[in-house]
């Protein structure tokens, strides 16, 4: 499935604000002592191991907002597969800027790529069964959307964006209303009638009390496999099922085989390993 980029005005806020941090007070003093202005060249955005291409857009807004000069051309977009050594895109122009822009270029590459990977290796492991994996609000502030961009290029899908956009009660609203009924029941008379409602629950005893309230979604948080399976029946298709907590390459099928519907990561946007991508010389 082909994910639209994201409109310009979203991304290059962000990347304004991390050249501008990086050219600091005085510019670039290294390159524009060591390069000279009229200077010209021709590189390559190489991988450096296999992964799955994320950001591309924010590294080539970094040179450009350096120097319109510097042109692109493209043979790895956004979504694609890469292994080790393969040309992502070619980067040629002005040399000063091409070395001013490359980290922050790098920056933003190496990290997005590195979520579209990691929750590619996920989508993977649960490919056949009916789950899909979802990101959550674990994500470095500023960077959300970007983040979640990662996500959909890499085959996941993105559970809620902001506070606004859905209502997913958990333990400690329910300490705070107390009661999961109370909670649900403030809920109700505070919501529009567009505004799904979901709910936390860590045993069967609360799932069970959950299936009486008539709700949209639940999430199983912490359960084992067992548990979950039992969940999954005791709900019988009535809501979404949600696992939540460790989910990893290692066990993401096995909880997928349970028949949740959903299998929801932090870890894709707050613990991933940035994708090795380098900028060589020609």
């Amino acid at each position: 499935m082909s994910i639209p980029p994201l409109p310009s005005i979203m991304i290059e806020p962000l990347v304004r604000a991390g050249l501008l941090e990086d050219l600091g007070r005085a510019g670039d003093i290294t390159t524009d002592a060591i390069v000279p202005a009229h200077a010209r060249a021709e590189t390559v955005l190489a991988a450096r191991g296999q992964g799955v291409v994320a950001g591309l857009d924010l590294a080539l807004t970094a040179f450009r907002l350096i120097d319109p000069a510097i042109t692109a051309e493209i043979s790895r977009p956004d979504g694609s597969p890469v292994a080790k050594g393969e040309t992502i895109a070619v980067i040629s122009g002005p040399t000063r800027g091409i070395l001013t822009g490359e980290r922050v270029a790098l920056n933003f590459l190496c990290h997005l790529s590195g979520i579209a990977s990691a929750t590619a290796t996920i989508v993977a492991a649960v490919k056949g069964t009916k789950a899909r994996v979802v990101c959550t609000r674990k994500t470095t502030p500023g960077l959300r959307a970007v983040q979640k961009y990662a996500v959909r290029v890499g085959g996941g899908f993105n559970h809620r964006f902001g506070l606004d956009d859905g209502v997913l009660i958990k333990d400690n609203h329910i300490a705070a209303a107390g009661s999961l009924e109370e909670a649900v029941a403030r809920v109700r008379g505070a919501i529009g009638h567009l505004v799904k409602i979901e709910l936390e629950v860590d045993t069967l005893a609360q799932l069970e009390t959950a299936l009486k309230l008539r709700l949209d979604a639940v999430l199983l948080d912490n359960m084992n496999f067992d548990e979950m399976r039992r969940a999954v029946a005791m709900v019988g298709g009535r809501m979404v099922t949600e696992a939540s907590g460790r989910i990893t390459r290692e066990t993401a099928r096995e909880v997928a085989a349970t028949g949740v519907d959903l299998l929801s990561s932090g870890a894709l946007t707050h613990s991933t390993i940035a994708l090795d991508i380098g900028l060589d010389w020609r």
